[in-house]
């Protein structure tokens, strides 16, 4: 029935389980509920240990941290030795300075790091649970509205009349006392933190930085590597590993450089998916119409209401509009990390052209990594437009005022190019110079409505005379005239 229920992921959340003392095969034994007194308490007494560590936020922390650490452990995790570290501090110290060529933005002023797999979950889950809270608690809300009334409302009315519906003898309550609506939420905490902790601990082994996926994910930015991670990716590769350790510092210092000194990026980014978040709903009509019809006992039944898309989130119009600004905002970030990147990189790395390529393809095509953080956020956050995006940084900084008008462009969200931009990367500075003469025009008619000085006007001067400047001489006015 796990599996049923859970999908891919039920061997990890199987193996959780086994860990925490609940025997799996307990809770299904031959497909439905045992009839037994004794064995329902049993099967109940499980039940309960599995929502024990938990309470009634979104998401179960203590479950998503401690399977995320297995996760990326799996094949093996060793500590950083002194050699190790210093081989990552000293290629993002390098990079740095390759970058103050390439970019205006300085330096980040939080150290750099070389760290383990475990050492990024830790660093990072504080991330995740932003992320993750809005849709958990959406998701969680829609369920219990939906279910809730199969098992009656949070008081006991009713409640041994519907216990006993499901297969309960008379008199026995659920786990730990806990009201039908409560069961239903904790049910969805420890989903939920199955499927954090497996999302963040396959990240952990497929990351490079604190960047990849176009979020930063740490609350006060800072380069960062994952020493194996990087590794693993330069082996088979024609570039030594070193060029390789090179390359990708390069794009986590740029990314970094650019989170620290653009204040509002950030916050603008997690908005951004926290209103997609929000905004998820389910049918509810739909689900309490295939939840009416299910045998809680039937796991066949179950499964064929799982995979009839019932529980899939309705995306709505002010969803739509909130994606298509995040993916612009995700293939700007990431277009100018690549553009700056391969600037600094061109002239030291021989095989930069090639690993940007690499790379570029590596995030258009994404991985496992990245499909279990959409399954879990409920969108892809990929960058579809990046290379359109490191053309407009390209073509600005082509213009007379060089890398200084490129990174200027981040000075303020309003001067951030649009998906028309993207259309057309070339047009961009006829539009935002049309845009800047809209905005001068609107100034001046609004300072004549005010009474206020016009921008060509010098406050405390008179207008000259049409006759020039004192053409009387000094002290002399028409009526001493002889």
């Amino acid at each position: 029935m796990l599996r049923a229920l859970l999908g891919d992921q039920a061997d990890e959340a199987i193996a959780q389980m086994r860990e925490r003392g609940i025997d799996p095969a307990a809770l299904d034994a031959g497909g439905a509920l045992p009839h037994d007194p004794a064995a329902m308490q049993q099967v109940l007494a499980q039940v309960q240990r599995l929502f024990a560590s938990g309470d009634d936020q979104p998401v179960n922390w203590e479950m998503a941290h401690d399977l995320a650490r297995q996760q990326a452990a799996v094949g093996g995790d060793p500590a950083l030795s002194s050699a190790k570290q210093r081989e990552v501090l000293d290629a993002l110290s390098v990079a740095e300075l390759w970058l103050d060529a390439a970019t205006e933005l300085p330096p980040s002023t939080a150290p750099a790091r070389a760290w383990s797999r475990a050492e990024w979950v830790e660093a990072t889950l504080p991330t995740w649970r932003t992320l993750t809270d809005p849709v958990a608690s959406s998701l969680s809300a829609a369920l219990v509205d939906a279910l809730g009334g199969q098992l009656g409302d949070d008081d006991d009315s009713g409640l041994d009349d519907q216990l006993r519906g499901l297969g309960l003898p008379e008199g026995m309550a659920l786990p730990g006392g806990l009201a039908p609506g409560q069961l239903l939420r904790r049910l969805g905490s420890a989903v939920f933190g199955l499927q954090v902790g497996q999302a963040a601990g396959t990240l952990a082994r497929d990351v490079f930085g604190t960047t990849d996926i176009g979020l930063p994910l740490l609350d006060v930015p800072a380069p960062a590597l994952v020493a194996a991670n990087v590794d693993a990716f330069a082996e088979g590769l024609d570039a030594p590993v070193e060029e390789v350790r090179l390359f990708l510092a390069l794009r986590e210092a740029a990314a970094t450089r650019l989170f620290t000194h653009v204040p509002w990026l950030r916050a603008h980014l997690l908005a951004l998916v926290e209103t997609y978040a929000r905004g998820i709903s389910i049918d509810v009509d739909q689900l309490e119409q295939a939840v009416g019809s299910i045998d809680p006992t039937d796991a066949e039944a179950l499964q064929a209401a799982l995979s009839s898309g019932v529980f899939a989130p309705q995306t709505t119009p002010e969803q739509q509009a909130a994606l298509g600004r995040l993916e612009t905002a995700l293939a700007l970030v990431e277009g100018w990390v690549d553009e700056v990147s391969a600037t600094a990189a061109l002239a030291h790395l021989p095989h930069s052209v090639a690993l940007r390529e690499m790379i570029r393809r590596r995030r258009a095509a994404g991985g496992p990594a990245e499909q279990a953080f959409a399954n879990l956020v409920g969108l892809e956050l990929r960058p579809r437009r990046l290379r359109d995006a490191a053309a407009l940084w390209a073509q600005i900084a082509r213009g007379p005022d060089g890398a200084a008008a490129r990174d200027a462009v981040w000075d303020h969200p309003d001067l951030m190019p649009t998906a028309e931009d993207l259309d057309d990367p070339a047009g961009y500075a006829t539009r935002r110079t049309a845009a800047a003469d809209e905005s001068a025009d609107l100034d001046r008619a609004l300072a004549e409505i005010l009474g206020e000085d016009t921008p060509q006007d010098e406050p405390g001067q008179d207008a000259p005379d049409q006759n020039g400047p004192d053409q009387d001489g000094p002290g002399q006015d028409e009526t001493e005239r002889p």
